[in-house]
């Protein structure tokens, strides 16, 4: 309309032209989202659905009910190019004549960020999911430097047979594993069957400490197991130690504030210490929610990423046919992947921890980041293969026709995803903040780094 055409034959014109790109970052979009079902946390996949599901429904209202409401609407435009168009091709002469120092400067920089990813490690500690305003936060803090931890590592270690636990040899066993855990730096408590025996054979002579031992018969220790098991007050029994059968016992083990990262490291180096003294018992299992959480976290990144490499396969491959070029397809994948390689690298720089939360930003992302270069590259691409023009005059049309566009829809999805920074619960602050960096470095990419890559190698 501000080149003179009627409303109708304005829309008509928009509709031709932006029908492609709008398809292409919604699909893409779509495809990203769709990406967290790789996840094991429900609450991902539920999040990539609902948002892959909205997207799809807000391509439908674009190309339907908004521009029907544009053309019942009064709708008028100025003929001129206003001041943000002319910033823009102020920015378009500055990245054309200073392209081959972009390339370079931009170039090293990313190489250097991306050097830093590395330095990242998955780390997490659910008690500072919180802030340190929240009540829960407080007490549990309080607990653990007064009290005791709340990290708990649990282990079912297994009999031979019925009644196998007042095996003198089992007991033997499970006494030296727990004496191998006490010495374990992290390791606040061992709560183990063999401490009662040995309790039990005390208080059975005298308490003599002399026979604070394991008793050295099955008989025996069946005794003092029974005689114990007479002793609880009414209505209390062993079966939150030992199961009906007494064919196993449960080891609980209580931590200092560990990291899932040293989590894994002492559950790793207990599997290796049973493994290799076992004997003719069997493996035991290892459980506890800390655990639990430790292991999704690190399933989380090896899920995401094989998510992420999907996806970036299915918006290669439709990027490809749909801008009918391998060179540019190709191009397009730099600006795509480069934002959250970035924004990892400076995550590694300032904080180096990634969680749970964290660990789906990529996929997130990279269906919200090729927005900006499909609308970038469709234009550029329409200048020179409808419009005739050459590559230079390709990069300023593109500049002066999206421009605008593309970095008012980044600067509204950095302020929205920056917004979840001042929540309280670090799962949404760090994804919001980390999400809201990657957005503006893709903003930069697609702005001054892919121009100087177009007239690089699309010279013809």
């Amino acid at each position: 309309m501000s080149e003179g055409l009627t409303k109708s034959k304005a829309m008509l014109v928009s509709l031709k032209v932006n029908l492609q790109p709008v398809f292409l970052t919604s699909i893409t979009t779509a495809i990203g989202f769709l990406s967290l079902n790789f996840s094991d946390a429900p609450p991902f996949r539920d999040l990539g659905n609902m948002a892959a599901s909205g997207v799809i429904f807000a391509f439908i209202l674009s190309l339907t009910f908004m521009p029907a409401l544009m053309m019942l609407l009064p709708v008028s435009a100025k003929r001129q190019p206003g001041m943000q168009s002319r910033s823009m091709q102020k920015l378009a002469e500055f990245v054309i004549r200073r392209q081959r120092a972009l390339l370079w400067g931009i170039g090293v920089s990313i190489v250097l960020l991306v050097a830093q990813v590395p330095r990242n490690v998955l780390n997490d500690q659910f008690v500072t999911y919180f802030d340190k305003s929240i009540q829960f936060r407080q007490d549990t803090e309080y607990a653990l430097n007064h009290l005791t931890g709340i990290y708990l590592m649990e282990f079912s270690m297994q009999a031979d047979d019925q009644g196998g636990i007042s095996d003198p040899g089992f007991l033997r066993y499970v006494e030296d594993f727990s004496q191998w855990l006490r010495q374990q730096p992290d390791v606040l408590h061992v709560n183990t069957l063999s401490d009662t025996m040995k309790r039990l054979n005390r208080s059975m002579h005298a308490d003599d400490d002399a026979w604070y031992r394991l008793p050295d018969e099955r008989e025996l220790a069946a005794q003092y197991l029974l005689l114990y098991e007479f002793s609880l007050p009414f209505g209390l029994d062993l079966n939150n130690q030992i199961n009906v059968k007494k064919s196993a016992t449960r080891i609980v083990v209580t931590l200092k504030n560990v990291t899932t990262v040293r989590m894994l490291e002492l559950e790793q180096q207990a599997k290796d210490w049973l493994a290799e003294h076992k004997g003719h018992f069997s493996m035991p299992p290892d459980a506890s929610s800390s655990l639990m959480f430790a292991h999704i976290g690190s399933r989380n990144i090896v899920a995401m990423l094989e998510g992420t490499f999907i996806a970036l396969l299915l918006i290669s491959a439709i990027l490809i046919l749909a801008l009918r070029s391998w060179r540019v397809g190709f191009i397009s994948l730099i600006p795509n992947l480069v934002p959250a390689l970035a924004a990892f690298g400076i995550w590694g720089l300032f904080v180096g921890q990634v969680g749970l939360a964290l660990s789906v930003v990529s996929g997130m992302t990279l269906g919200i980041v090729v927005d900006d270069t499909v609308h970038f590259l469709s234009k550029y691409l329409h200048a020179k293969r409808d419009l005739g023009k050459n590559s230079e005059d390709a990069v300023r049309y593109a500049f002066s026709t999206v421009g605008v566009a593309l970095w008012v829809t980044s600067f509204v999805l950095v302020l929205g995803f920056a917004i979840l920074s001042l929540s309280k619960f670090e799962l949404n602050a760090g994804m919001g903040l980390l999400t809201a960096i990657t957005i503006a470095l893709a903003l930069v990419a697609d702005l001054l780094f892919l121009p100087p890559l177009l007239l690089k190698f699309t010279k013809k």
